[in-house]
Parts: structure tokens; sequence; C-alpha cells
């Protein structure tokens, strides 16, 4: 049975607002169903890392809030701290970082909870056995809400292929030993010939693990494997080495995911903006080149259907050759020109299977 996801594009008539189009989807889609009064309603985002300016803008996290407060409910803006040591590791850099990018209570109308707390440590445990974890660690505010909706930022990344909403969610949600959890086959190995000794991975590593001494080295004993050196480094020279195999995040992503929502059943939406597509995930300290042209903000229930929407309508897009896409942008598959060992349809099929939502979808045209 095909899931419905509801589709705006940026295209807008003269005198309308695409502030108005977005509001419209999200009534199309139903999203504002799942809301009772005095609802405490959790909106997950990325606030977007000091630097990176490819997140979705702020105004629209307003029109969201609005809504939420029409139908009665307590909107709060939330994510969790981030494993590596950016601007986004504890609770006070986070909010900070928020509040420097357009987040603050005067613009969106709603304050800003973390989800796991001032350090990253307040956390439920949530029961889900399945096949690589019996529980997952989700942030407590997460967890305490009564209704989550996800606005996600769709882009390329490093060791999923694509960053969507199964991302946004299950790593996103997931306390900082959670995210350390789903990275754990994961460990990057640095190509000394390539090296240039900058010392940037060095200071992005969260756990000390790597010296410059002429050559970056990493220690494998005090390496966590979250993998952000592998973007930082601005000659890449340092690549990912899979302990298992290079699907399992994509998995354990999907096992997070069930686990935020798991008793969130009839009460979770799924909004997410084709826009400013860029090559790697907002987390880096800056954005690249998109790889295809804006297309559109998405809107459904099923986040496994809005996931493949969305890369089904980057893939059917044309590609910039300007962008890290080079020669090879007219290619179908963007995302594997990009990551060609990622095989980005783990998290789909995966998820699919775990009964997160159906990769087969309807795509409704709103507007």
């Amino acid at each position: 049975m095909s899931s419905e996801v509801y589709f705006t594009s940026m295209k807008t008539k003269r005198g309308e607002s695409l502030l108005k189009k977005f509001e419209h989807l999200i009534i199309r889609a139903g999203l504002l169903e799942t809301i009772a009064p005095k609802d405490l309603v959790g909106i997950k985002l990325h606030f977007g890392e000091q630097g990176n300016l490819a997140y979705v803008r702020p105004q629209f996290l307003r029109r969201v809030v609005e809504q939420v407060k029409q139908k009665g409910g307590r909107p709060f803006l939330t994510d969790a701290n981030t494993l590596y040591a950016g601007s986004r590791s504890n609770a006070v850099d986070h909010l900070e970082t928020a509040i420097e990018n357009g987040f603050d209570y005067s613009v969106v109308g709603a304050p800003l909870v973390i989800a796991d707390g001032l350090n990253g440590k307040d956390y439920v445990s949530v029961p889900v056995n399945l096949k690589h974890f019996n529980e997952v660690k989700i942030g407590s505010a997460a967890v305490q809400a009564d209704v989550i909706l996800a606005v996600t930022h769709f882009k390329g990344h490093e060791a999923t292929g694509f960053g969507g909403t199964l991302k946004n969610l299950g790593m996103g949600l997931g306390s900082r030993a959670g995210k350390q959890q789903q990275h754990s086959d994961l460990l990057p190995e640095i190509n000394e010939e390539t090296c240039i000794a900058c010392g940037k991975c060095a200071k992005w590593c969260p756990a000390n693990a790597i010296v410059v001494e002429g050559k970056a080295k990493i220690s494998q004993d005090k390496c966590i494997g979250c993998g952000e050196c592998t973007v930082t480094c601005p000659v890449r020279a340092i690549a990912i080495n899979w302990k298992t195999e290079a699907d399992i995040i994509q998995e354990k992503i999907a096992e997070y995911t069930m686990g935020v929502l798991k008793d969130k059943v009839g009460k979770a939406g799924f909004i997410t903006f084709v826009t400013n597509v860029s090559p790697l995930c907002d987390c880096c300290g800056w954005n690249d080149v998109p790889i295809v042209a804006d297309i559109g903000i998405l809107a459904s229930k099923d986040p496994i259907a809005i996931d493949q929407a969305a890369v089904d309508l980057v893939n059917q897009a044309h590609g910039d050759p300007h962008s890290e896409l080079g020669e090879r942008h007219a290619e179908h598959d963007k995302f594997r020109v990009l990551f060609p060992d990622v095989d980005w349809t783990i998290q789909l099929s995966y998820g699919e299977k775990i009964g997160l939502g159906s990769r087969k979808y309807k795509l409704i045209q709103v507007g």
C-alpha cells in the first residue's frame, strides 16, 4: 500500500509567499491532526553548525510553531548534543549556536530544549528488541514529548549516502552515548602521503585520539568512531575504514528511529526541505555548492516514504557540474556518485522491514 507524500515546489505566484504555501502544505498533509490541546510538541531540527548556512531557515520553523499553537499544542524546538567537538557538543554551546543562527525565541516563537540535557547524559533507554539493539538511548525531551514533528534538511552524507528524516531522528535524537553506539563500526584511516599536517582533524576530535607529529596519526584505542575527521580534512586524507559492513550504521539509525517513534504512533509528522542539497552533512562547519537546484518541500506521516520521495526527486533533477558531482553530474544516482562505496538504500529497506513505513508512495502536488 502506498503512503501519501505531499509536495510543493519553490515556485510562487506574484503576491504569494512561500511561507503561506508551506503552511498550506502542512495542513493538507494532515500533520496538525496529531496534536491535541496541551500536547508537548517537540519540533526536531538541526540548528546548524557554526559556519554552515544550509540549514532550514528559522522563518519556516516560526510557521510550524504558529500552526501548533493554533491547535492548542505547546511547541518547543529540539535537537540532541553532538558526539564530535564542534559548536553543539553541550547544551550551552548548542543553544548559543542555535541563537546565533537565528533560532531565538523572538524569531521562532518557541523555547529551545536540548533533548539530552547539559552534557548529553539526560536520556531514556527505550526497548526496541531489534537486530543490533535491545534498547536505544534517546534524549529524554524527545521521549517525554507527546508529539514529534521532524523538520529535515535533505543533503548528502559520507556514511549513509544521504541524510534525511531517518538520520534526523535516529542519529539526531540519540544521546551522545547513543550516537557513539551507532558509529561504533566506523573507524577513520589516514593516508600519510596526502596528509598536510594542518591539525584540523585533531582539533575536531572529541576523544583526543589524533596527534600531529609530522603527519596526523589516529590512536585506534582512543578513537570512538564518530567519523567527523573524515569530512574535516581539507585534502581528503582521511577515509572511512569500516570494522564490519558499511551497511550496519544505516540499520542502527533505523533502529534508533524506531526508538524515537515507538510511543508516537499517530503522534508524529515529517517535513523535508529538498533545498540547498549540499554534498555533506550540516554538522560540517561549512556548506558546499548544492548538487541540484532547490526542488521543494515534502510533508508526510511516513518517514520511509518521505525519504524515498526526496531521493527520487534529487535523482530526477539536473545535477550541477559545478558541485561535487563534477563531470558525472548527468548520472542518475547522484549519491552513489558522491559516495560510491555507500548503498544508501539500506536504511530505507531495513526501515521498511522493521515497520517504520513504506518505500511505496503517492506524490501529491500542493499549490
